[in-house]
């Protein structure tokens, strides 16, 4: 069974790379969602097997989606995998309360992202 994955980043040429990535080394079916609205939307219509979720972007940011994933009945079981730039503090358990597997930094190894969120996801309680 083919697994689905929502990849939320509003830079484009991030989200296609991240995609082929995905898609060819993972196996997983990617969608793509470009705002947290989209996002929202295709979490609520689609059944997910995870979420790789941009921290930084306009409009709505990572954390208030995840916050909006979370108190919605249909969504707040999707794992969440953050994508987060570079030189952004995370605290570990900063975002425990909002069941985040963890993280992944900018800039990523694209070879190596699918095996950095299966690890993720196998650790998942």
């Amino acid at each position: 069974m083919v697994r689905k994955i929502l990849v939320v980043d509003d830079e484009a040429d991030l989200r296609n790379l991240i995609q082929t990535c995905l898609e060819l080394i993972g196996g997983w079916q990617v969608v793509t969602a470009a705002s947290g609205v989209e996002a929202l939307q295709e979490a609520q219509n689609r059944q997910l097997d995870a979420i790789l979720l941009d921290l930084m972007m306009p409009g709505l940011d990572g954390l208030a989606i995840l916050q909006q994933l979370r108190s919605n009945d249909n969504t707040k079981q999707i794992p969440v995998v953050l994508l987060t730039a570079k030189g952004r503090a995370i605290e570990t358990g900063q975002f425990d309360d909002l069941n985040v597997l963890g993280t992944i930094k900018k800039p990523f190894n694209p070879v190596k992202l699918a095996g950095q969120i299966e690890t993720l996801l196998s650790n998942a309680p």
